[in-house]
């Protein structure tokens, strides 16, 4: 019985986290938010993308993740959905 009572309290802790994650721009995201959101990304990995951001410019598309180290195309695809590419600042 209790064990039949915790499994009905699964969908209502877990469907919410999931509903949690969100759309990140990853112009403007900093290295915790593309942690926190991105699918297999860590914090290092996030660091990464942030630097390379600051290095090189706005990303111009999702694709563009592929031009930092460690970033492959499994990566992007499992991610693609949650990736946004906002135009920053400027003129």
């Amino acid at each position: 019985m209790v064990i039949r009572n915790w499994i009905a309290w699964i969908p209502a802790v877990v469907l919410p986290m999931l509903a949690l994650a969100g759309p990140v721009d990853i112009n403007s995201a900093d290295a915790e938010t593309l942690a926190r959101e991105l699918n297999g990304v860590g914090l290092a990995k996030a660091e990464a993308i942030v630097a390379w951001r600051e290095a090189h410019g706005p990303f111009t598309s999702p694709e563009s993740l592929l031009e930092v180290k460690g970033v492959g195309p499994a990566l992007l695809e499992k991610n693609l959905e949650n990736i946004r590419v906002e135009e920053t600042g400027g003129g």
